[in-house]
């Protein structure tokens, strides 16, 4: 049930929620690089593992998605690094992807940022600047 309220909240509100004036701060509330870099590793030991999402990653050089990944990340979330990899709906293009698949990641995504001890508020954060990104993803 906790998963389902993030995702509705994901989908929904916090991809409309005002900037605060701590979300400066998100970067570091993550961890930094080190942080940053567990969560995607995580995350994709979780989507390749999860029989929803696992197949779409068949054809994909996986660690080349662990470091674009890591570089995307940590410019959403207002570090140093500068995301060089292709827009959104480019990379997405041709997979076919639905608002279930979206979902899963993110339900996997937040799986990760629980185990690694990520606070709610914190994940909450970084999802609200990822959420805009679903109409890029989803083309079915």
């Amino acid at each position: 049930m906790k998963q389902m309220l993030r995702i509705c909240a994901f989908a929904g509100t916090l991809a409309i929620a005002p900037a605060v004036a701590d979300e400066d701060t998100l970067f570091a509330d993550l961890g930094g690089q080190k942080g940053i870099d567990r969560i995607v590793e995580k995350s994709v030991d979780n989507y390749l593992a999860d029989p929803r999402i696992g197949a779409i990653f068949d054809e994909s050089n996986i660690e080349r998605i662990r470091a674009q990944l890591k570089d995307h990340f940590c410019m959403v979330a207002g570090g140093p690094c500068k995301y060089a990899g292709h827009s959104m709906s480019d990379a997405h293009r041709g997979l076919h992807l639905t608002n279930a698949n979206f979902n899963a990641l993110v339900e996997d995504l937040q799986s990760a940022m629980d185990f690694l001890g990520v606070p709610f508020i914190t994940q909450n954060r970084l999802l609200a600047r990822l959420a805009p990104m679903q109409h890029d993803v989803v083309t079915r």
